[in-house]
């Protein structure tokens, strides 16, 4: 029952908490230069950085420029990455861990040890878990940030130039726009008025067609080396949580409250602060993943286009600076404790539920009995 209410509360979170996460995914895949080195490098001209929207204006410029279904791009894909994942890691954790529990009895026999698997063995068979997960399921976020950020990668070329048909040899060429007219772009009743469309709907088979024409079948495991390290992410929560704890339990033995347990509040922020520290590490490898699984054409700068993780990494520090890699890390904390919140609520609400059920089902059953007695 835990399990089924808690996949469908994972389910759950996920559609509500979704326009976060694709608004966090669009603000990672951004590329604005930093002040002295936003010099393009391909036409000689300076471009001036525009001031970072907020979350909350962004949402609601890709409500008036593409509707609410805007919000859900990728969302089929998403469900279906959340559920692939949750399958093979637990899959593939029960293996490991089983393992990891038969070596323990083996040891336990020879007398080294209490036939208890440790919490190193522990961390080994959720990052082998992880791993694996990462390297089977890949293929399908990257088709997910993909069409997260589709429609980003349209307006970036649009905003430069207009499609326009030669009336003489029907051939498409492109004029540049002024201001006045880039503002009517993206508006549907007004784009109208430029014989424009706006921008196109984006399918999951576009954009596997896509990934595979841009890069064949290796397309489809871009940013996999940033996503395999960042399997160690509960690690390093993990350790941050043991730390803090230990000098807590320090600091309250000198003021001899030593013997005193620690409370379940006390357990809570400490265990907050952990996940901040971890997401804070390994925030940067998200970005970096983003940008290597978006279509390459954002930002069209070749300054800012990029060949691997590396790359990545290099460029960004160059040309964006540190802030760069922190892009929207407000955004990805506001929605990862939202959806935490939701999934533990929405959990908790179904196993109430599963349970008054079956003690209503068994009531009937006692009742039923009991009329044949």
């Amino acid at each position: 029952v835990n399990g089924l209410a808690g996949a469908g509360g994972g389910m759950i979170a996920q559609i509500i908490t979704y326009p976060l996460q694709t608004v966090n995914t669009r603000q990672q895949t951004e590329r604005k230069s930093k002040a002295g080195a936003n010099r393009n490098l391909t036409d000689g001209v300076t471009a001036q950085p525009k001031a970072p929207a907020g979350t909350l204006h962004q949402i609601c410029q890709v409500i008036k420029e593409e509707g609410w279904g805007g919000l859900y791009s990728g969302l089929m894909p998403s469900m279906v990455g959340t559920a692939a994942s949750q399958g093979v890691y637990y899959y593939f954790y029960q293996i490991f861990r089983t393992r990891a529990e038969a070596t323990a009895l083996r040891h336990k026999k020879r007398g080294t040890g209490d036939g208890s698997v440790g919490m190193f063995s522990s961390l080994l068979s959720a990052a082998f878990s992880g791993c694996l997960n990462v390297l089977l399921t890949n293929p399908i976020w990257v088709v997910v940030t993909r069409m997260q950020t589709q429609a980003q990668a349209q307006k970036k070329k649009l905003e430069a130039n207009v499609p326009e048909k030669d009336s003489e040899s029907c051939d498409i060429k492109t004029v540049p726009v002024d201001s006045a007219t880039k503002n009517k772009l993206f508006v549907p009743e007004k784009s109208k008025e430029l014989g424009f469309k706006g921008i196109q709907p984006y399918r999951t088979d576009h954009a596997i067609k896509d990934l595979y024409k841009e890069a064949g079948i290796r397309g489809f495991w871009k940013g996999v080396v940033p996503t395999l390290i960042m399997v160690c992410n509960p690690s390093i929560q993990f350790m941050i949580y043991e730390s803090l704890l230990q000098r807590h339990k320090a600091k309250r033995a000198l003021n001899k409250e030593g013997l005193k347990n620690v409370t379940a509040l006390e357990v809570f922020i400490l265990g907050a602060i952990a996940k901040l520290g971890a997401t804070v590490v390994t925030y940067p490898l998200l970005v970096v993943k983003s940008r290597l699984q978006a279509k390459q054409e954002i930002g069209g700068n070749k300054t800012m286009q990029y060949t691997g993780t590396l790359d990545a990494i290099f460029k960004m520090i160059r040309y964006e600076g540190l802030t760069g890699f922190y892009k929207g890390m407000s955004t990805k904390i506001v929605q990862s404790v939202f959806a935490a919140a939701v999934l533990f609520m929405i959990k908790e609400e179904l196993v109430k539920a599963a349970r008054t059920l079956v003690d209503n089902n068994r009531k009937i059953v006692r009742i039923s009995s009991f009329k044949q007695t």
